[in-house]
């Protein structure tokens, strides 16, 4: 099995045993249980740096019983995931006016986080497992020009900004450059529109239509 195939199938695993944990709790904490809204399909993307980094993510809220308080659903809730060998630490937080229980709970990556409150019924699960990279990182794809000096028709001159290529020079044609922290953002010179904003991806201006700046650029080109 190659690299990539290796950690789609770890994250795959994470992910079955992320929905397995959740199913159990929601099962065990909340009435009315609705386990198709409880799906991971496809995995997202998790950190936009190079190599992306995928896991799979849900969320699920439901009601616990009118007999059972916030307290007890977050004591249940603890037991139930420290047997299961994951590190709970439980907290409070007011979101207006309303006191949560807060139970976030860590395992192999993975994360849980369950919020209660003897304010409202609702019992809020969010789930996300550890991120991955799927795939090594993605160098910019270049390829030889496209036009050149030689192969220009008649009244035609290589784009002096892309150099014929007719990709973006900022992004390489990714329509994306890294920021800081190697994170990705909107190229300034193409958006994310990955062509060439001077020649819009054709490789060749027409010399007839050049202005006098960028007749700058071709020294021995004809004015008249």
């Amino acid at each position: 099995m190659d690299k990539t195939a290796s950690a789609r199938a770890e994250l795959d695993r994470l992910g079955r045993s992320l929905r397995e944990q959740l199913v159990a709790l929601i099962t065990d904490l909340t009435v009315r249980v609705h386990r198709r809204r409880l799906s991971l399909d496809e995995p997202k993307v998790a950190d936009p740096r190079e190599p992306l980094r995928h896991h799979y993510a849900t969320s699920y809220q439901g009601n616990r019983p009118a007999t059972v308080t916030a307290a007890e659903t977050a004591s249940r809730a603890a037991s139930s995931l420290r047997a299961a060998g994951w590190d709970v630490t439980a907290s409070q937080e007011d979101d207006d006016g309303i006191l949560w229980t807060v139970l976030v709970a860590h395992r192999d990556g993975n994360s849980i986080r369950i919020l209660t409150s003897d304010d409202t019924p609702a019992v809020a699960f969010r789930g996300q497992t550890a991120a991955l990279a799927l795939r090594p990182p993605q160098p910019a794809r270049q390829s030889g020009p496209l036009p050149t000096p030689q192969t220009v028709p008649p009244g035609y001159v290589v784009c002096h900004e892309c150099d014929g290529l007719g990709r973006c020079p900022g992004c390489g044609g990714r329509g994306w450059v890294l920021g800081q922290s190697d994170r990705r953002r909107r190229s300034g010179k193409c958006g994310t529109r990955k062509a060439c904003p001077i020649c819009r991806g054709e490789g060749q201006l027409s010399a007839s239509d050049l202005s006098e700046y960028r007749r700058g650029h071709y020294p021995g080109l004809d004015r008249n």
